[in-house]
């Protein structure tokens, strides 16, 4: 029995986290203490009635408490800031929202960069813009300045050699790799990779590039608008077409950037809306004194939960996993411990974070703007959010009930596809409170079992899965860096097996050898394949078949299944195309590809005419001619 009096006594007044269990054994509550003692002493004391219903409620489910020291307070606060991530606890108020949103990469260490779409900022002295919040209009932007100024689209290890010309001076020259690609010959690329630009004409085209993505457009413009009134002037209409498309293109891109100031600051403007136990937090990102997008986040609160801790924990959870954080924060409330979680958030960067609550002018009227919003959003989508999260989070909840478990938050999901043991593949989905994270799904092609072998397949998989993620974690313990930031280390709380005790027993024992400690239950389906029931702890529970458990138990199956079913096809179609086109002379792996991309399929190659081929990317007369005679 967890002696409190006694317990209390030993606390130290210094710096630490304290966390809180329930009879289940589960955290139900994370704090920080710049004095230990003190604080976790408060929670037991006669007078707490006053701190509100929700602390009241909490301390009567509480059985017991743990705490970690800390050398300063900040440390404490990062801690925390972890800890409520990782543990979910049922009275922290929880961002439900686990987003990561696109950048724009230009790999300037690189002596021919390229512009990528990255999810992530790395330190790799790459030049980073965004974040944004669509994923399309960062493809769309990739896309345009690469047409614009014939950006490489291609992976190549571009290497320069310091070169004597006839003229006796030193020039950077790239050695030849392979033949141009598609994008050259259709005048998308200027050939980087056989020399045909230089590296100073190259770097010229990416600056450009830059001050286009840092907002600066009107250059570009005009001097589109330049080319366009010459090429009209020759009567070069297709090229005065292509100038006013790039235009267009462009407007559209500048058209997103709906709120300007006249500062060109990074920002965060951060609203919020509340209503009972719901919350929205609708945040307009500024970069460069231009909003380039809004998003908002649905948090979980708890009764008594103030807008000083609905937004004090939206900044401890949502930047404490973004790569990229802004010089000012405006906030539509004062903000906990404001000091130190400005202190915490400047730590790696080499600027100070302000956290500003507006009092007056335009500052003020952004935030009342962003308040607007997200009250707007709460009343527009109450009862679609209310449906939305008792089929997402409310499906959570009756599983964790039928299977006498708690706080699941990320479930794995796996499946094997093949055709009788040929091209065997396994799929990864993950689900987080109900909901796909399609971003966290992963694919397997099977290399260490041979033929139809489901459970040795499954085996493969999941070891695969788990080896990788305690390698990343041993390398990010290291680094000091965060789980969530990895490709496997973020394991789940619960595994779901797309079969019954065989799929199961097959897990269990992989996770055994790899000494891991994570539930595991089986989908189990009926003779007809459909969902049937849960297959845990040796013994089948049936399942409603009109509860949200369910549906989101079917839906789970189905995805795993149509992610593994999509690659194995894909695989079985790679092959066949590979095994018709190389059986012609003449056509290797980039003509293959070329083909493939000109005319889209075997049958469209098949049904080209002589002079569509010899007109198609990287193909002569001769090589044409052996295609056509090859299907004719």
């Amino acid at each position: 029995m967890f002696n409190f009096q006694e317990e209390l006594k030993k606390l130290p007044e210094t710096p630490g986290v304290y966390l809180m269990y329930d009879s289940h054994d589960d955290v139900i509550y994370v704090g920080k203490a710049v004095k230990l003692k003190r604080r976790v002493s408060s929670y037991f004391r006669k007078d707490v009635k006053k701190r509100g219903p929700k602390i009241e409620s909490m301390v009567q489910k509480i059985s017991r408490f743990e705490y970690i020291l800390t050398d300063s307070e900040l440390e404490a606060l990062i801690l925390e800031c972890n800890l409520i991530k990782e543990y979910r606890p049922k009275y922290n108020t929880m961002l439900m929202d686990d987003k990561s949103y696109p950048y724009v990469q230009v790999t300037i260490n690189e002596d021919y960069p390229r512009i990528l779409f990255a999810r992530r900022m790395k330190k790799d002295k790459s030049k980073y813009f965004g974040p944004f919040t669509s994923s399309g209009a960062v493809k769309d932007t990739i896309d345009l300045l690469q047409k614009m100024y014939h950006i490489r689209n291609c992976n190549k290890s571009i290497v320069t050699d310091d070169t004597l010309t006839a003229d006796g001076e030193h020039k950077q020259v790239p050695k030849i790799n392979g033949r141009p690609c598609l994008y050259y010959h259709i005048g998308q690329c200027d050939g980087a990779c056989q020399g045909y630009i230089s590296k100073a004409d190259y770097r010229e085209n990416i600056n450009k590039a830059i001050k286009f993505l840092e907002g600066n457009y009107k250059d570009t413009i005009k001097e589109l608008e330049e080319k366009m009134m010459k090429a009209s002037e020759a009567l070069d209409f297709e090229k005065a077409m292509e100038c006013r498309d790039l235009i267009n293109s462009i407007n559209h891109v500048a058209g997103n950037q709906k709120i300007t100031t006249h500062q060109f600051e990074d920002r965060d403007i951060i609203g919020y809306a509340e209503e009972g136990n719901d919350a929205v937090v609708q945040v307009f990102f500024v970069r460069n004194g231009k909003l380039i997008g809004r998003e908002h986040f649905y948090m979980n609160t708890v009764p008594g939960d103030t807008g000083m801790d609905i937004v004090t924990n939206f900044i401890k959870q949502y930047y404490v996993g973004t790569p990229f954080i802004p010089r000012e924060l405006f906030v539509p409330t004062e903000i906990e411990d404001e000091e130190l979680i400005s202190k915490w958030l400047s730590r790696n960067q080499n600027f100070t974070v302000k956290i500003v609550k507006p009092k007056k002018g335009q500052k003020e009227k952004l935030v009342e703007l962003a308040n607007k919003n997200a009250r707007n959003l709460l009343e527009q989508n109450k009862e679609k959010y209310r449906r939305e999260k008792q089929k997402t989070i409310g499906a959570v909840k009756e599983i964790e009930e039928l299977l006498n478990l708690t706080n699941i938050h990320r479930m794995e999901a796996y499946d094997i596809s093949n055709t009788n043991g040929y091209e065997s593949v396994g799929s990864m989905i993950v689900y987080e409170d109900g909901k796909p994270k399609r971003n966290s799904y992963r694919r397997f092609k099977i290399k260490w079992i041979k033929g139809a072998d489901d459970y040795g397949s499954l085996a493969e998989v999941l070891t695969r899965r788990f080896s990788h993620g305690l390698e990343e974690r041993e390398k990010m313990d290291e680094d000091g860096r965060d789980y969530e930031l990895g490709s496997f280390s973020k394991f789940p709380d619960i595994i779901m097996m797309d079969g019954g005790k065989g799929q199961v027993n097959v897990a269990l024992e992989v996770l055994d050898k790899l000494h891991l400690n994570i539930p595991v239950c089986g989908m189990v389906k009926d003779d007809n394949h459909r969902t049937r029931g849960l297959y845990y702890n040796n013994i089948e529970i049936p399942i409603d078949r009109n509860s949200e458990a369910f549906k989101l138990i079917t839906r789970i199956q189905d995805e795993a299944h149509r992610f593994a079913i999509e690659f194995h096809r894909s695989l079985r179609s790679k092959k066949q195309v590979k095994s018709i086109l190389d059986d012609i002379p003449g056509v290797g792996p980039a003509r293959r590809k070329a083909l493939m991309q000109h005319f889209k399929s075997i049958d469209n190659i098949k049904e080209a005419s002589l002079e569509n081929l010899e007109q198609a990317p990287s193909m002569t007369k001769n090589i044409a001619k052996s295609v056509y005679d090859f299907f004719h």
